[in-house]
């Protein structure tokens, strides 16, 4: 995936500025990003403070690891289910 060139507390930053009345297109020209990104952005971080975004990656982060643990114990369950079908 690729990295981005803002990090969560710019991004807030840059949500902060259309809050306070600047317009989506001058925002998105004044850092260089497009629409879409704006938009994309606003829908994941609005409202959001920059401790909540810190949260919301370390959470992301720990779920991640959570859903490979379970991928490998159910491989693990179906290669111990298929052996024990082979030797009976």
């Amino acid at each position: 995936m690729k990295r981005s060139r803002f990090s969560e507390e710019q991004i807030i930053g840059i949500l902060k500025e259309h809050q306070a009345g600047l317009g989506a297109k001058e925002l998105c020209r004044k850092h260089g990003i497009s629409d879409a990104t704006f938009y994309k952005w606003r829908s994941k971080y609005g409202g959001m403070e920059v401790s909540d975004a810190r949260r919301l990656k370390t959470l992301e982060c720990e779920n991640a690891k959570l859903k490979k643990m379970l991928a490998e114990q159910m491989m693990d369950v179906a290669t111990l289910k298929e052996m024990l079908g082979k030797n009976f």
